[in-house]
């Protein structure tokens, strides 16, 4: 049986961060992974999708081409081939990148490539049977997409975002089922670079958005790119020449291929958790401090999407350094978490700081807010569509939260989340320069039509700015 002091499940995001903190205090550990190398967010997540996605804005930037004066548009076309290529090459580079700078610099001895469960709260073992007894173990397993039992009948014709970036050719029709961060970027994407697709989820929300007044705009704007059917449960029966049908509500449409998009499962079921004495919860997943990362009072700490948290790569690299700098510890330290940022990044993008409006009581709150069809720069870009809405508290002025969705929202929900993380106030936040003409005087409008609404006592001078003494 082989000892260590640590060993790290899972050679993801958070399990190599995990591992960039247990490396300052111990060179005994071991990073154990059975699945394929390389992060979730490089090989099927955040970057490959931004490479569909640049490539399907690009080609769809010609639609606007005759107000400009630029003639031909008729004459562009998708080499599918080739656009895919250029996804699947991008997506290697991004992983190669990421294992150049963490696994391919350690000795053999540290990375065992194999799944592994607990025996007891200390010993795991390998597939092969092989045992290894840590003093401290860092869960960091991941998750995977969620695709329903009942499609097993006909999984070929399912695609996730697990295969969605190894695709050779585009099917003709697709639905996408959930409309969440992954379906929405995707489903517009396949819909720009010419695939006919309709979205489907059984909320009346698209993005996770709880301002209902954002999301009506979105809706409404991404609406008219392609069919967003919500409110109603997808059912899917397979036709005899092969394609699905898909029913939702009263509507019906048959397609090639269904996009998964219904949220990630936590990477746990095979870990057999029982054995480590800790109480689990329905999804099989312990109870965890937040802001220590670890399990219960025991020597086991976990981080990244196998919580089933925030399926995020910087709230995963944030959960990792703790979860590695605390493990090491002999009396954990709580750390601040982040100010929450969700960004879809659609068009508009979809964004989300801060508080929600669904956490703050809207008795004690002012909403400021903007529409984007006068933003100048939007205008000229063609994307002068969306909403941005501030929520400040009415009584100090101190900025909470902030939902939007609208052109270089992964622009403005970042200055957003950073005044909020320093708890800034909306007369703090005007005192910065805004130049022209820029998107993010949109966000100097709505903090203007924020501060009219807020019962602060105004002094002699405006309070956006500042004497000197």
């Amino acid at each position: 049986m082989r000892e260590v002091e640590v060993a790290i499940i899972g050679a993801g995001s958070a399990g190599l961060y995990c591992m960039s903190q247990v490396k300052r205090f111990t060179n005994d550990f071991v990073l154990i992974d059975g699945g394929e190398l390389g992060t979730t967010c490089a090989r099927v997540g955040c970057m490959p999708s931004k490479v569909m996605i640049q490539i399907a804005e690009d080609f769809h930037r010609r639609t606007i081409f005759d107000r400009e004066g630029i003639e031909g548009k008729e004459h562009l076309s998708i080499n599918e081939e080739d656009a895919l290529e250029h996804v699947q090459d991008l997506r290697d580079t991004f992983v190669d990148m990421t294992l150049s700078n963490s696994i391919d610099l350690l000795p053999e001895d540290k990375l065992i490539e194999s799944y592994v469960r607990f025996i007891d709260s200390n010993t795991l073992e390998t597939s092969d049977g092989d045992q290894i007894k840590a003093k401290r173990i860092i869960i960091a397993t991941g998750s995977r997409p969620i695709v329903p039992d009942a499609w097993s009948a006909f999984s070929d014709k399912i695609l996730t975002s697990d295969e969605v970036f190894e695709l050779e050719a585009l099917p003709d029709s697709i639905a996408v089922i959930g409309l969440g961060v992954i379906g929405l970027e995707i489903g517009q994407s396949l819909n720009r670079l010419g695939v006919n697709v309709t979205g489907i989820d059984q909320q009346n929300i698209i993005s996770g958005l709880d301002d209902a007044e954002v999301n009506k705009v979105a809706i409404e704007v991404i609406g008219k790119e392609f069919p967003l059917w919500l409110g109603e449960a997808a059912d899917i029966v397979q036709l005899e020449n092969g394609n699905l049908q898909v029913n939702a509500g009263d509507k019906s449409i048959e397609v090639e291929k269904i996009f998964a998009s219904m949220g990630r499962r936590p990477n746990v079921d095979k870990l057999n958790l029982e054995a480590t004495g800790l109480e689990l919860s329905p999804n099989g997943v312990p109870a965890y401090n937040p802001n220590t990362m670890q399990l219960g009072n025991s020597s086991i700490y976990m981080a990244g999407d196998c919580n089933a948290d925030k399926p995020i790569l910087h709230e995963a690299g944030f959960e990792g350094r703790v979860a590695g700098y605390n493990i090491m510890q002999d009396k954990p330290v709580e750390f601040k978490t982040k100010t929450p940022l969700a960004i879809t990044f659609c068009e508009p993008n979809i964004v989300s700081v801060g508080a929600r409006l669904s956490e703050l009581d809207e008795s004690s709150i002012s909403i400021g807010e903007v529409k984007m069809a006068p933003v100048g720069r939007a205008l000229i870009m063609g994307k002068n569509r969306g909403l941005i809405r501030l929520y400040a508290d009415k009584k100090s002025g101190k900025l909470l939260g902030a939902s939007m969705a609208c052109v270089k929202g992964e622009n403005l929900g970042h200055l957003i989340c950073w005044c909020i993380e320093m708890e800034m106030t909306v007369p703090q936040m005007l005192r910065m320069p805004f130049y022209h003409p820029v998107i993010e005087e949109a966000l100097q409008a709505a903090l203007y039509n924020l501060k009219s609404k807020l019962e602060i006592e105004e002094t002699h001078w405006p309070l956006e700015i500042q004497p000197l003494n």
